[in-house]
């Protein structure tokens, strides 16, 4: 490992040691899966005006489909990547926006509620929240896909 990593890692640690949480007591040491952050981030996001889904493309392709599957579960957790530690957590998102919305406007509401959410669910700190905007929905394609939904008249 190069000495800048070291250094990187070392300093992670202490930073991560340094953070008093509710989480490591004298008493006992809880432990909160990544995907349990993951599916808060989800819902969290989700719950923000502005926000069209989660995930890319083929990730909502995918969702979709599984929709339509009587007795399946909605995946909230799609489009969101978890980094966590003990202590704290760091999210990546990836989301589409509704045409019309201020982008930046919709990212900050998106942190606040994720950190919120995360933070008073787990105790875990949330220490980023990087959000990776792939694309816009325009009130086109709903109407594009009603029509291919509907059958045809005759």
């Amino acid at each position: 490992m190069s000495e800048n990593k070291q250094n990187a890692a070392n300093t992670r640690t202490s930073t991560e040691d340094s953070v008093r949480s509710p989480l490591v007591t004298d008493l006992g040491t809880t432990t909160i899966a990544e995907n349990v952050v993951a599916k808060l981030t989800g819902i969290a996001a989700r719950e923000v005006p502005g926000v069209y889904g989660l995930g890319n493309a083929a990730r909502r392709a995918f969702d979709t489909l599984t929709d339509r599957i009587p007795g399946s579960q909605t995946n909230v957790s799609g489009g969101v990547s978890v980094e966590k530690g003990e202590k704290q957590t760091a999210i990546d998102l990836t989301i589409v926006v509704e045409y019309g919305t201020a982008i930046v406007e919709v990212a900050e509401a998106i942190r606040r509620n994720v950190i919120r959410a995360v933070e008073n669910g787990t105790g875990l700190q949330v220490v980023e929240v990087n959000i990776d905007v792939t694309d816009v929905h325009l009130p086109e394609d709903d109407e594009e896909e009603s029509a291919k939904d509907s059958p045809e008249l005759s």
